[in-house]
């Protein structure tokens, strides 16, 4: 879908966007962190708080950047593109940030990254993995996640390989991320030679999906596949389950929140179901001390925790050693320069893609943590 900003917001963003030097980067660094603070996903904004202030602070510990301090600025977009847009232009008119970690949803992100991309300013996400948010190629535009094109041959692959499943019912979200992982499982297994026995989409925010199952009950499938975010999937499979359906469900990183077991019904509603995610972030040895700080705090650093904190890095490296307060060079800079960060050392392509996308497959246990099954 083509996206359309006034010009009015663009010019306005543009001339902001050159007062950065005198004004965000006088004192100190403005970082903002934008995502979905209330809301739906309101639990992926808590992970995105979480894993930005903490990199903020050790950064801070740390001597700053070029000896100032990082000030995390916070955007509540609630997932809405709209919303999102206006998220953007504030962040570059009135608080006049350096660059930005966000946004999560891509259906929120691709919107807000035009107006970035015209004020040329820096925006890397930590969550958003539909394809055309880099193959856009903005030039300010980057992420440090994997793309959904890579997680759906990964799911695929599975499904096809380890599971056998030749009878697959597929839904949605009719959401930029939801859809685009579907359709990225979708085209892989076309390529394995297995056609879907089910293409359905539900709506975002609804609670009564009890047609839909029944629907996809008369398949008869081997296995469910979801695309969406942690709510809808937590209540389709609960009413699945109600409706006596046994079949393996299978989802995405959209559904590694503890909201899907809320939603579910309880840990034990998640026994047996499948998520494709990067490799756990809290297994990686290298960022181990960070991951006991969290803990240490009372926080689990599931989910897009490490993801936004390494953002945030990923943002401060450009912001110390471009020497620009351009988006596009700095951008260009990330490019042409792996980063060191607590996942290990982050290198992207010329469309601000990660070099390497690590997703596998992981299965939850009945007390709502998962476990890895395949890579």
């Amino acid at each position: 879908m083509k996206l359309h900003i006034q010009k009015s917001l663009v010019g306005a963003a543009l001339l902001t966007a050159f007062a950065m030097t005198s004004g965000a980067w006088a004192q100190n660094v403005k970082i903002a962190v934008a995502g979905p603070m209330t809301g739906g996903a309101a639990s992926y904004g808590e992970e995105m708080k979480k894993g930005a202030q903490m990199a903020a602070d050790d950064i801070n510990a740390a001597g700053g950047i070029n000896g100032k301090k990082v000030e995390l600025v916070f955007g509540d977009d609630a997932c809405e593109p709209k919303q999102a847009v206006a998220v953007a232009s504030r962040l570059i008119e009135k608080d006049k940030v350096a660059a930005v970690v966000g946004h999560f949803c891509s259906s929120s992100t691709m919107p807000a990254s035009e107006v970035y991309a015209e004020a040329d300013m820096l925006m890397v996400t930590p969550a958003s993995t539909n394809p055309k948010v880099t193959d856009r190629k903005l030039p300010s535009i980057m992420r440090v996640c994997g793309r959904d094109d890579q997680q759906g041959v990964i799911a695929a692959n599975y499904i096809v390989d380890k599971l056998k499943a030749k009878r697959i019912a597929m839904v949605h979200d009719k959401d930029t991320y939801g859809q685009g992982i579907v359709d990225a499982t979708k085209a892989q297994l076309g390529k394995r030679g297995v056609k879907e026995v089910l293409y359905e989409g539900l709506t975002r925010g609804e609670k009564d999906f009890n047609a839909l199952v029944t629907k996809i009950k008369s398949t008869n499938p081997d296995l469910i596949y979801f695309g969406g975010l942690s709510a809808e999937a937590g209540t389709l499979l609960r009413q699945i389950r109600e409706q006596g359906l046994t079949t393996t469900f299978m989802s995405a990183d959209g559904a590694v929140d503890a909201s899907f077991a809320t939603a579910a019904g309880g840990n034990a509603a998640l026994k047996g179901v499948l998520i494709t995610f990067g490799d756990d972030p809290r297994d990686n040895p290298i960022g181990k001390a960070v991951v006991q700080k969290f803990r240490a705090s009372g926080f689990e650093p599931a989910g897009y925790t490490m993801y936004t904190y390494i953002g945030v890095q990923t943002v401060a490296a450009a912001l110390k050693s471009a020497k620009s307060s351009s988006g596009a060079a700095m951008a260009a800079w990330l490019k042409a320069n792996p980063v060191d960060t607590v996942l290990g050392k982050k290198a992207w392509d010329a469309n601000g893609d990660l070099t390497v996308a690590d997703y596998v497959v992981y299965q939850y246990k009945d007390d709502g943590t998962y476990a890895k099954v395949a890579k």
